[in-house]
């Protein structure tokens, strides 16, 4: 690369660390650290859970379907996504911020003792800061192959320099400068994804050639579904991505729970489901049209770096390469903000008496160390990569099978039709799942579809067995917040 394009990376990076040092100011407990004192414009809101809803994966492995399989990448991903955000606006999301306003949660997973018990809480808070621990690091080790790619400094160094940037604007800053980088990543990310949009799309002769390239592609690069992504592939996502990005991945929960109000909740969720069924459009067209400009290349993960490198002229490489990093460093920032809020809101204080009821100060003192330590060994995992060899691949195959079936008691926890679902149905349902999925994975041959809907149809069946065959009666404290997060018992619906 060009010195101008280091210039551009080494600006966004410094200007990610000023954003962290003026975050400071606003941060006065661990309410703010972790959730923003429940004062999140809507707009920001929106905006920060779109950006931390996807990663660097987007510019490597979804531009290699988009490049094998055409249009049905926007249909399956960026159509499933806006249908759950649309779905959530109105179901899940306002009740977050309900949740937050009446019970006080700093965490996802700190309601769960009260909705199940002690066992599902602990259960569902381990599983999930052990599998984060790697699935963070894959995403570190991902931007130190990206700078490798571009500039050929190590891996390693890579990750250090961004994870120390990353680890030092978010130990300081907590949310609320995960929120503001956030912000300056969507800005960066548009501003190059715009560009390079504008440079192909003049390549092929103008804007009439957005809608012309279909009969020049390969066929069935322009069907809505094509190859593997079915209607059953496309079924199971559209259900995982409602249950996923309505708060079953905890760190896009936050986004909801930190809300001033559950209108201001509500319409972050249509934002963010706006910016999901319009931006990739824009984003993807350059996938998509690669086939015709890079015919016939080896390797499809490589297809928007290469059309990024061909079309850009110097210094917006280097802005290219800072949204590749914007998009992955939002969601492992957000991931270690939203983890640390859950080890030390729901398991530190299970460890030991000393860390309940801390004042303030001692809060976020706690609130930043967790996160530090957390943010470090994820960085080592990061640069281990190679040594877990398959491992680490495993991890996050199975950490993506679990997301399904752990959200279903978390979601559907929410809504008082499950009234009688307790600790059986979400224990069951949860190992239900992973069950199905680890049988279809390693005993049974099936399709992708299958491999997604199963597990998690399983999940739901269970769960919703166990509560509507439940004979116990419900109990008050149960009664209490399902009320307050409906809108009822002194909060107003909304």
């Amino acid at each position: 690369m060009h010195p101008l394009d280091y210039a551009v990376i080494a600006l966004f990076f410094l200007l990610v660390a000023v954003i962290g040092w003026v975050a400071v100011k606003r941060i006065r407990g661990s309410d703010d650290y972790f959730v923003a004192g429940g004062r999140i414009p809507w707009w920001l809101g929106g905006i920060s859970h779109h950006v931390s809803g996807h990663s660097g994966v987007v510019f490597v492995a979804y531009a290699a379907i988009a490049y094998t399989h055409g249009f049905t990448l926007y249909v399956w991903w960026a159509g499933s996504i806006t249908i759950a955000c649309f779905v959530g606006a109105f179901l899940i999301a306002p009740r977050w911020a309900r949740l937050r306003a009446s019970r006080h949660i700093e965490s996802p997973t700190e309601y769960l003792a009260v909705r199940y018990g002690l066992a599902t809480q602990q259960v569902m808070a381990w599983s999930g800061v052990l599998l984060k621990l790697f699935d963070v690091g894959a995403k570190w080790a991902s931007i130190g192959i990206l700078l490798n790619g571009f500039t050929g400094l190590p891996i390693a160094t890579g990750i250090w320099i961004s994870g120390g940037v990353s680890v030092f604007y978010i130990t300081v800053g907590g949310l609320w400068a995960d929120l503001y980088t956030d912000l300056l990543q969507f800005v960066v990310q548009v501003v190059a994804g715009l560009v390079l949009f504008v440079a192909v799309v003049n390549h092929l002769g103008g804007l009439e050639s957005a809608l012309h390239i279909w009969d020049r592609l390969p066929v069935g690069h322009g069907q809505p579904l094509n190859g593997p992504y079915t209607a059953v592939f496309l079924a199971g996502y559209i259900v995982v991505s409602t249950l996923s990005y309505n708060g079953g991945t905890w760190n896009l929960a936050v986004r909801y729970i930190g809300s001033p109000s559950p209108e201001a909740a509500r319409k972050s969720a249509l934002l963010s489901g706006a910016l999901y069924l319009i931006w990739p459009l824009f984003l993807f067209f350059p996938m998509w049209a690669a086939p015709l400009i890079l015919p016939n290349l080896a390797d499809p993960s490589q297809s928007y770096v290469l059309m990024t490198k061909q079309f850009l002229p110097v210094g917006l490489i280097g802005l290219v390469l800072a949204s590749m990093f914007a998009a992955t460093m939002a969601m492992t920032t957000s991931d270690t903000n939203t983890v640390s809020s859950v080890i030390t809101r729901d398991i530190l204080p299970l460890l030991s008496p000393r860390y309940r009821q801390m004042d303030p100060k001692r809060g976020l003192r706690l609130a930043r160390m967790t996160t530090l330590i957390f943010t470090v060994l994820t960085l080592l995992v990061g640069i281990e990569a190679e040594r877990f060899g398959g491992v680490l691949g495993l991890v996050i195959s199975w950490f993506a099978a679990l997301i399904g079936p752990t959200s279903v008691p978390m979601i559907l926890g929410l809504l008082p039709v499950f009234r009688g679902a307790d600790q059986r149905a979400a224990i069951a349902s949860i190992f239900a799942g992973f069950a199905a999925f680890v049988l279809l994975k390693y005993a049974v041959t099936t399709s992708a579809g299958m491999l997604v809907l199963t597990p998690l149809a399983t999940s739901i069946v269970v769960f919703s067995g166990f509560a509507a065959l439940n004979r116990r009666p419900v109990p008050p404290a149960v009664t209490e917040l399902l009320a307050a997060v409906s809108g009822s018992a002194g909060h107003p619906r909304s």
